[in-house]
């Protein structure tokens, strides 16, 4: 039997899992790691602990899973996209990676726009520029920085900076390199245009790979820090997107995802590159050589919950600490108690700007309809509507662009919730299906690991052996109806405040 290891650098940490050549779960192992907020809007990590958190994972993944190293054919790595790490030319870091959900760029994005031109910026890298992209981070390290800027060699993302400690090779693939902006997506090539403008070197990025083929090997080095065998190869892997894309299945036209995890994101395969001119979605290169997916994204998604859970829901976090569960499942339960719509409480979840379809870093999140006969409960559900609103969002744009949508898979953290699936069912008027994966970023790097050591053949046919539906949630239409006139008043209420956000943020500054 042969192994493959996905390893999947998150946000809140890194999480190794083990499978067999079936995509049966072996082991797994999860090594978390702090976020840095220095202020208001900044986000931030060290690459260091993600590297530290990757051997530990790994290394305690073989040790569990009681296999030999020698069983373990690849390695596919998935990551947390748009990450800048920079290093000098004696390849350390120079700083903490400004993370993709970091908002201090916006006069950047403006700068950017400005010398490559909003319509050149789209046709080139399908995108506008947004405070989440790589581009506008580097830009501001050149801007307010510029004495760490001149000492860099290497710009990468996050997973290919762990490719490099696991290989000593600089490469990266296009799933992840489209979410930088320094990319030609249509030709899957970095953009020597936006490069030059930009004020960087072509030397600066590393190489470019399609995600199934192998970049590098696990060197002496790495080896004895996660007992991986030297020379156990190490394949493109995907951004967090993608892979998790994979790992659901989402490799042929008509299915679609929708993932809450800390972001949210409804992703869409393409055979095609189609791009929303209007810029409110992002089109990137998929790990399925030779196509391309959509996606819309929801920047506070499960964050929403995590928040509200962290400040405001003590009580349940220490009753599932004595009766050994979840909090979550604890704040499901009082939700499901609660009648469709919050009994006319709605959330937007902007905790963190927005991205789909708002484009909008000084975007702030709201609890509108408050009253009197209004209970923790209700603002629970009305959290998790919102988040499912914003969802919506992203769905109906991509549906607008011409995109079939025949079958939409729930995933991440929030697809484990019986209630929050059966509410995007009933908010977007479809089935919503979950597959037997549970792992899924890990999942979808190790089956690009699997085509990338020659186990199968390509990544449908991977995936059409690994996955099948287990559970199906069917829209209440008559729900379904009630929702959507709620769902009318929540895209208002962006418009009716925009103006407000910027005069909010205008008194903070």
């Amino acid at each position: 039997m042969a192994y493959l290891l996905g390893v999947d650098i998150g946000t809140s940490g890194t999480k190794t899992v083990l499978f067999d050549e079936l995509g049966n779960t072996i082991a797994n192992d999860l090594q978390e790691y702090p976020l840095y907020q220095p202020e208001i809007g900044w986000a931030e990590q060290n690459p260091l602990d993600w590297w530290k958190a990757t051997y530990t994972s790994i290394n305690n993944v073989i040790l569990k899973s009681k296999i030999d190293s020698n069983e373990i054919k690849g390695v596919g790595l998935s990551g947390q996209m748009h990450g800048a790490v920079i290093l000098d030319h004696q390849n350390e870091v120079l700083r903490k990676s400004i993370i993709w959900c970091d908002q201090r760029s916006s006069k950047e994005c403006e700068e950017i726009t400005e010398i490559i031109g909003k319509q050149r910026l789209i046709e080139i890298t399908a995108n506008p520029s947004l405070t989440g992209f790589t581009a506008s981070k580097i830009r501001w390290i050149q801007n307010n920085q510029p004495e760490i800027f001149s000492k860099t060699k290497k710009i990468l993302l996050p997973k290919d900076y762990i490719r490099f400690m696991l290989t000593g090779e600089f490469a990266t693939e296009v799933s992840d390199a489209s979410g930088m902006q320094y990319m030609d997506i249509a030709n899957r090539c970095w953009s020597e245009e936006v490069i030059s403008k930009l004020g960087i070197e072509l030397d600066m990025l590393p190489k470019l790979y399609e995600s199934p083929e192998v970049t590098g090997v696990i060197h002496s080095k790495a080896a004895k820090l996660t007992g991986l065998k030297v020379g156990t190869p190490v394949v493109g892997g995907a951004g967090d997107q993608a892979a998790g894309a994979i790992g659901n299945g989402i490799v042929k036209t008509g299915v679609i995802s929708s993932t809450i995890g800390t972001s949210g994101v409804v992703f869409a395969y393409s055979d095609s590159v189609t791009i929303d001119p209007k810029g409110r979605v992002h089109t990137f290169c998929h790990a399925v050589p030779g196509t391309w997916h959509i996606m819309g994204v929801t920047q506070a998604a499960g964050l929403s919950l995590q928040w509200f859970r962290n400040h405001f829901c003590r009580e349940e976090i220490n009753t599932a600490e004595l009766i050994n569960t979840d909090p979550y499942i604890l704040m499901d339960k009082a939700a499901h108690c609660t009648s469709a719509g919050s009994e006319g409480l709605i959330y937007l979840p902007y905790l963190m700007g927005e991205r789909t379809p708002h484009l909008d870093p000084k975007a702030k999140a709201v609890f509108f309809g408050l009253s009197a006969k209004h209970g923790k409960a209700h603002l629970i559900r009305a959290v998790m509507e919102g988040v499912v609103y914003s969802l919506k969002d992203c769905l109906e744009i991509i549906r607008e662009m011409g995109v079939e949508v025949s079958e939409v898979r729930a995933s991440g953290g929030g697809g484990k919730s019986p209630l929050w699936r059966q509410m995007q069912s009933d908010i977007f008027g479809t089935s919503i299906n979950t597959t037997n994966s549970s792992e899924g970023p890990a999942l979808g790097a190790a089956i690009l690991a699997g085509v990338g050591s020659g186990i199968y053949k390509n990544v449908p046919q991977a995936c059409d052996a690994i996955i099948r539906i287990v559970t199906s949630n069917k829209p209440d239409m008559m729900l379904n109806n009630k929702y959507n006139k709620y769902y009318s008043l929540y895209k208002n209420l962006y418009k009716s405040l925009e103006h407000n956000y910027k005069q909010l943020v205008a008194i903070m500054e």
